[in-house]
């Protein structure tokens, strides 16, 4: 019954779709026509599957789950006061302007890209950050980003960090073939590494190969991103002899490569010369006159094979902020695997790359849909399939969104009170940068909550809690010196959780 109700809703929002919205009813920027979508296809899919969608969420809820997906840390006391006090209809998208306008989106939002880039954890994946930060900053779109993390230049200060994405993977050739495929595009080919993925008949040994054909040629050159301009990739398939993989983009697009053939000795000599040169200079080597690397940049972006980077990040987003992607695994973009809003995908999709690849665009239209603002609290205690995105998802905080949550909510909100535009954005990112310490202590939870036991003993009864949330210097000295329980607790509470 649950699937049928989820199939009849995803026809329902294909359905609403059917007649998108004509360019003349698209703004250039602001995003109104992708929160009106959103609002469309949504309410439509519920409405098919016959089901009550959860009330909108009052306005201490909004602003706080506004602050913490958009710039990652709770409101102050004040932010969240003059917010539900506010009598003018057009706060919401004021508030929302001012927090995609604020250091801190960029700060926060980078983050989030860090964990997407290196979901494990790699050590060295605050130089991307950095990268990230710079690139939101300075309102880079997302196929820029792209073309400067797969091709970047050293020499160029304001792509600093952003060779670091290849640079930390390319000792294992495989790894970097499917995270450029995972990161960019949503697909995981590694099942096809040893044989035809034997679940998705999309995924064949052509394609893992075919993509790794274009990145194969990257090498170490002393520190620096090296690439040959020439490189063959062969294979040996589950059946048969071995064979020579050409480069091919996930769609089947094939490449007639001159280039693909073994390098010869004195190519190989002429190599190592130059990149001996290159460590002395400390300087990348030269670039080749072909780059494998450039060509799959060039293909991806192409029309017909630029879907699955548009739908990709469109999915990575709405799951950022939803908690859940239109396609899950985010990782699992393929014909088995349908979304549950197909035509919304589709429509989010074109509309991204129509308006260059703009996520602030795409960020705003999210943010400010109905779908996104309803309460995560559901009248009754069966819950409706989360798909159907009827009732908001719990999520659990980041590391540095607790962290810095916590500095805020223990310190005295009078601190805060008062300041100006610039200011008060500076303590905030003090703030953010003296929580990083204790952010290092968490780790990042799964879905369900869980985290270790560690965790669990520093919360408890570790001393460094006492040392950074609860002194005297804080909120709690504030209330040392009011006589007045029940006034304690009210500031407690709204320091804490923005609420009376």
């Amino acid at each position: 019954g649950a699937r049928m109700n989820l199939r009849l809703a995803m026809a329902a929002a294909s359905a609403a779709l059917a007649a998108p919205l004509s360019h003349a009813d698209t703004p250039a920027t602001g995003g109104a026509a992708v929160e009106a979508t959103i609002d469309s296809s949504v309410d439509a899919a519920i409405k098919a599957a016959s089901v009550s969608p959860a009330p909108q969420a009052d306005d201490a809820t909004l602003i706080r789950r506004l602050t913490l997906d958009l710039v990652g840390r709770i409101p102050t006391a004040s932010e969240a006061d003059d917010f539900v006090k506010s009598t003018d209809p057009a706060k919401r998208a004021k508030l929302v302007d001012r927090l995609m306008a604020s250091p801190g989106f960029a700060r926060h939002q980078a983050a989030q890209f860090e964990v997407m880039f290196n979901p494990e954890g790699d050590a060295r994946g605050g130089a991307v950050r950095d990268y990230m930060a710079g690139a939101l900053k300075d309102g880079k779109s997302w196929d820029t980003m792209f073309r400067e993390l797969m091709l970047p230049d050293d020499k160029d200060p304001k792509q600093k960090g952003a060779s670091d994405f290849l640079r930390t993977r390319i000792n294992d050739t495989d790894k970097l073939t499917n995270d450029v495929s995972v990161a960019f595009f949503g697909v995981n080919v590694s099942c096809a590494q040893c044989h035809d993925h034997p679940l998705v008949k999309d995924w064949t040994q052509d394609h893992f190969y075919g993509m790794k054909a274009f990145l194969a040629r990257t090498y170490d050159a002393g520190g620096s991103l090296g690439e040959r301009g020439f490189g063959i990739i062969k294979f040996k398939p589950n059946k048969g002899a071995e064979r020579t993989a050409g480069m091919m983009f996930l769609t089947g697009s094939k490449l007639d490569d001159k280039t693909a053939r073994e390098m010869t000795k004195d190519e190989q000599k002429a190599e190592k010369e130059a990149t001996e040169k290159a460590k002395k200079e400390k300087a990348p080597p030269p670039k080749p006159a072909f780059s494998a690397r450039g060509k799959l940049v060039e293909v991806s972006l192409q029309k017909g094979n630029s879907s699955f980077f548009a739908k990709s990040i469109v999915n990575r987003m709405w799951h950022r902020f939803f908690g859940i992607g239109l396609v899950n695994p985010l990782d699992q973009m393929h014909s088995e695997n349908p979304p549950s809003h197909p035509e919304l995908l589709n429509w989010l999709a074109k509309d991204t790359a129509e308006h260059g690849y703009d996520l602030k665009r795409l960020i705003r239209g999210i943010v400010m849909s109905q779908a996104y603002s309803r309460s995560s609290r559901y009248p009754t205690e069966s819950m409706p399939d989360q798909r159907l995105f009827a009732v908001a998802k719990l999520k659990p905080l980041t590391p540095m969104q607790l962290s810095t949550s916590l500095k805020i909510a223990a310190t005295d909100p009078a601190t805060f009170e008062g300041k100006k535009a610039d200011e008060f954005e500076k303590m905030m990112e003090q703030t953010e940068s003296s929580a990083r310490g204790f952010a290092s202590l968490i780790a990042v939870p799964n879905e369900n909550f869980q985290i270790g036991v560690g965790e669990a003993l520093l919360f408890s009864n570790g001393d460094r809690v006492m040392k950074e949330f609860l002194t005297d210097g804080g909120i709690l000295g504030r209330i040392k010196k009011d006589k007045d329980e029940k006034a304690a607790i009210g500031l407690l509470v709204k320091a804490a959780f923005n609420r009376p």
